[in-house]
């Protein structure tokens, strides 16, 4: 496992991750951590929030878990909406998870090498201050229609 730059790895992540946990999923759609994860929804992947702030909210079909520990299904990815000083407050919950995620992503801004390191060294991948949304337009695999229309 690594820390993810590579064009083909991104994509590869984007094409097949199908569960996103967002870690610090938030209600407020004028948040990048309502926002992303609702676009990403609209995309076909199936979100998982997280955040022990908001328990009774609704947010993409559930209400949010307190930590990631709790989740007991299979996660492709974590997105991390976490300011970087707090990821290592994070990490034993990350690791903690059974199954382990396939990937955390620290979203655009976030970067914590320490804590990157532990989740390689554990078979984490890691991709550091980058947006799902962003790439995930900039590689131009979005749908172009939402998924419901087809329906």
């Amino acid at each position: 496992m690594a820390e993810i730059r590579s064009h083909e790895d991104l994509v590869r992540i984007l094409t097949d991750s199908h569960v996103v946990a967002v870690l610090g999923a938030h209600p407020d759609p004028k948040k990048p951590a309502h926002f992303v994860p609702a676009y990403l929804h609209q995309q076909g992947y199936a979100i998982v929030p997280v955040n022990p702030i908001y328990p009774e909210a609704e947010l993409w079909g559930s209400k949010p878990t307190a930590t990631l520990a709790e989740l007991r299904r299979p996660i492709d990815v974590v997105d991390v909406f976490r300011r970087s000083e707090y990821l290592s407050d994070h990490l034993p919950d990350i690791l903690d998870m059974d199954p382990l995620p396939k990937v955390v992503w620290f979203q655009q801004g976030v970067r914590n090498d320490d804590v990157a390191e532990r989740l390689v060294e554990a078979g984490i991948d890691v991709v550091q201050d980058a947006c799902m949304l962003a790439l995930h337009k900039k590689f131009g695999l979005g749908r172009t229609q939402p998924a419901d229309a087809t329906r």
